[in-house]
């Protein structure tokens, strides 16, 4: 008897090297599940089924994600901590069950209301940004909402963060120092301190924003996606442009990536103008080193740079040679 063509992919699906693939890196830290839920195995190999389906095979069949474990747990841990005269007073039971119901609603409301909030600022992001970029609004307001735009996506860069990983479990140098080593890597903070840099500077590189608004660009298409799929305006208007910005979201990361690096270039130039910032241009490079290192953004990056090595490097053997020395210096920098 053949067999079941659905299995031989799921086999596929659950062998795939997932770590070795940056774009997982990339999926994984956009999924917005609350942090006890993303600990949970069951939980990871759906959506590593779920990044399967999406960038590897379109034909794998991913079933919905059941609760019948979690509920079963639920279930085992208070028929333990019940006594054994429990039969003897279904009221008592009957409350408990119902209050747990009634918890475990307010708990998906709870986390619906954050994703709902997130959503929000994004969506406003979105606008201020592109009422930033166009070259016909007034300068003044075209500054103001440059810095908006950065405060926005900081604000929700933030916010996610406490959102997926909390605060410190205690207010001392160790319990912070274990909070920052889970929060240190993540996308969320790298956009953190990018939007940080640029809000505070009295440079405008209105590009600057291209990375803001693609990070606002994919939270909105996802949202409106998951939610708003069987509108009839978001079937007419809306659904080819999330479509595109879904199956996009490699170039829109390898957009932001050129645009990273530029900006890092730019800063270097900026330094022989009256308007330079020696401790912003060096702080953003050590973000840049950062990005190259960090496994969300590290495959993007690093093809980024590889790019730039075999255009340049060429250039500077054939007419600069003299510049070898102090390359091969930043580059043990850079590396280390």
């Amino acid at each position: 008897m053949a067999e079941d063509p659905q299995q031989i992919k799921k086999i596929a699906a659950a062998s795939y090297d997932y770590e070795s693939d940056p774009r997982w890196a990339d999926y994984w830290s956009n999924i917005l599940i609350p942090p006890h839920m993303a600990s949970r195995p069951d939980v990871v190999d759906h959506f590593k089924r779920k990044f399967y389906q999406r960038y590897i095979d379109p034909d794998l069949v991913v079933e919905p994600m059941s609760s019948s474990s979690s509920s079963q747990t639920a279930r085992a841990s208070s028929s333990t901590s019940s006594p054994a005269t429990e039969p003897s007073r279904p009221r008592n039971s009957g409350s408990s069950t119902g209050a747990s119901a009634r918890s475990g609603t307010n708990a998906g409301s709870l986390w619906r209301d954050r994703v709902t909030i997130q959503f929000s600022v994004n969506a406003w992001v979105f606008i201020v940004s592109v009422l930033a970029i166009l070259p016909l609004v007034p300068r003044h307001i075209s500054n103001r909402a440059y810095r908006l735009s950065l405060l926005g996506t900081a604000c929700s860069s933030l916010y996610s963060l406490y959102t997926l990983y909390g605060k410190p479990r205690a207010w001392n140098l160790q319990a912070f120092q274990v909070w920052f080593q889970s929060v240190f890597s993540t996308k969320d903070f790298i956009y953190f301190l990018y939007c940080l840099m640029f809000v505070t500077s009295q440079l405008h590189f209105k590009f600057a924003l291209i990375p803001v608004l693609c990070r606002a660009l994919e939270h909105v298409a996802k949202f409106l996606r998951r939610n708003f799929s069987r509108s009839a305006f978001y079937g007419k208007y809306m659904a080819e442009p999330c479509m595109w910005v879904e199956s996009n979201t490699t170039t829109l990361s390898i957009l932001s990536s050129n645009t990273e690096i530029g900006l890092g270039f730019l800063l270097i130039i900026s330094l022989f103008s009256w308007q330079r910032n020696i401790i912003q241009t060096f702080m953003y490079w050590q973000l840049l080193k950062l990005m190259y290192h960090a496994p969300v953004t590290a495959g993007y990056h690093q093809s980024v740079w590889a790019k730039i090595g075999r255009t340049v490097n060429p250039l500077i053997a054939r007419y600069a040679p003299f510049l070898s020395t102090p390359i091969s210096a930043a580059q043990r920098w850079w590396f280390r």
